[in-house]
């Protein structure tokens, strides 16, 4: 625990957001959550753990595994047999659970909230004897901070720029860290002030598909690590480093929304995280589960198709790399394009992976180049409550099929588990796989959270 004392907030003025948020954090008890709460925990780690199997092998997943030195008395390392020091072990798990453009989805934040608050809880869980209770309300905890600030700093211009998971990840994880260890109110705020130092990220990536989008996550959670282990040796951090003159909320020209922050107020932004269908940008899965219904529906084979017209939020054309009609050089960029995953959706009457071996094939750019791309007015008003995508398609005769859906079609807990089971059956086999499922079921009722998380290793 800290034991360093901050200088006292002046009487009659509010106290810092950080301050605040770190009071509240501590606060957050399994027995408040209500049982839907509880349940989608289950389902944010099961795919979490689950895209990190999947990925495990791909370039960036080696490439983190890579760059980082073997611990064997460490933590563990989702699916492979090397283990890692805690801020690595975090860097390196939520670079594989990021791996697929498959994470789970904060729509208000714009933010892939799993991917940072759940690696380094799974991390700092094998530092100490932490109860599945404990854990459990920690996720709660990360996701509700993340998923307020995001809403309160995040818009389509700041996107632009700024990832957003770089920018509300870091206080979310490090939050939610402090829940986990028990930290005081003094210390908490601290590590929620350090993390917000090491806001990151920029979407350059999204325009040349670069690599560095996979990384970013990982810095986030080694950061939060770091912040919560500082602020547990005593480091003092400003407790207006979110709020204050010179915190992050100005840094965004976001200062009077930081007074409107407050925790589990309404609905808590757990239950209004999604989990993708489709492993591709957020803004393309509406668009692309559009194409799925006017393919199934319309039956037009995509040399029939005249012309295609997409209509989609504002917040979607403008996020970078979703309006790219390629030429695509890295499978990211198809991941990314809005065109491109319409395109191939209606031409394969799917989505999945599979798609992406299709970037240069010239059947998906004839439909790239008859498609537009449109803001659509109703759907911009609508958004980030809903993340609505309609799809029109003319074909040859002059027949026009249309699919218009409201919100983006999640993912169910049945999907999840159901891709959770096949990753991981196919890493470790079906008993290890079962015993996984099992501890995450039972968590609530563990002494010991880290318990689970050893089981994820190879």
């Amino acid at each position: 625990m800290s034991s360093v004392i901050a200088p006292p907030v002046a009487a009659g003025l509010q106290d810092p957001l950080a301050l605040r948020l770190a009071r509240q954090v501590a606060a957050v008890s399994l027995d408040d959550l209500p049982a839907p709460v509880i349940a989608k925990t289950r389902t944010c780690l099961m795919d979490l753990i689950g895209c990190a199997f999947e990925s495990k092998d791909l370039p960036w997943s080696m490439q983190a595994r890579a760059s980082i030195d073997p611990t064997p008395a460490g933590a563990t390392l989702i699916g492979v047999r090397d283990r890692a020091g805690i801020g690595d072990a975090a860097f390196v798990n939520a670079v594989m659970g990021h791996g697929l453009v498959r994470e789970d989805m904060h729509a208000g934040s714009i933010s892939h909230l799993g991917v940072v608050v759940l690696p380094t809880l799974l991390a700092l869980a094998q530092t100490r004897r932490i109860s599945g209770r404990d854990f459990i309300a920690a996720v709660a905890a990360g996701y509700e901070v993340g998923g307020r600030i995001g809403r309160a700093v995040m818009d389509a211009q700041v996107a632009r720029i700024h990832r957003p998971t770089g920018v509300t990840g870091p206080t979310a994880a490090a939050a939610a860290g402090a829940r986990l260890l028990g930290l005081d109110v003094q210390a908490s705020a601290s590590a929620i002030g350090i993390a917000a130092n090491t806001v990151l990220g920029y979407n350059q990536w999204a325009h040349t598909g670069g690599s560095e989008m996979y990384f970013q996550p990982g810095f986030v959670a080694r950061n939060a690590v770091s912040a919560v282990r500082l602020a547990r040796a005593g480091a003092f951090a400003s407790p207006s480093a979110l709020d204050g003159e010179a915190g992050m909320f100005s840094a965004f020209d976001k200062r009077a929304g930081a007074s409107g922050v407050e925790l589990f107020r309404g609905t808590p932004e757990l239950l209004e995280v999604y989990h993708k269908p489709v492993p591709a940008c957020n803004f393309a899965q509406t668009p692309s589960q559009a194409a799925l219904e006017v393919a199934r529906g319309a039956g037009v084979p995509a040399e029939r198709i005249a012309r295609i017209r997409v209509r989609v939020p504002r917040a979607g054309k403008l996020y970078p790399g979703c309006d790219h009609p390629g030429p695509f050089a890295t499978v990211l960029q198809g991941k990314m394009s809005i065109q491109f995953n319409v395109a191939a959706a209606l031409l394969t009457g799917a989505v999945s992976e599979r798609n992406f071996d299709l970037l240069d094939d010239p059947r998906v750019h004839r439909l790239i180049r008859i498609t537009s791309l449109e803001v659509d007015d109703a759907m911009t008003a609508a958004y980030p409550a809903q993340q609505g995508g309609a799809v029109e398609v003319v074909d040859v005769d002059g027949n026009a099929h249309e699919a218009r859906l409201p919100d983006v079609v999640n993912a169910s807990d049945e999907v999840v588990r159901a891709r959770f089971r096949d990753a991981v059956t196919a890493a470790l086999g079906a008993a290890r796989a079962a015993q996984i499922e099992q501890a995450i079921e039972t968590l609530e009722r563990s002494d010991d959270a880290g318990a689970m998380v050893a089981l994820l290793g190879a």
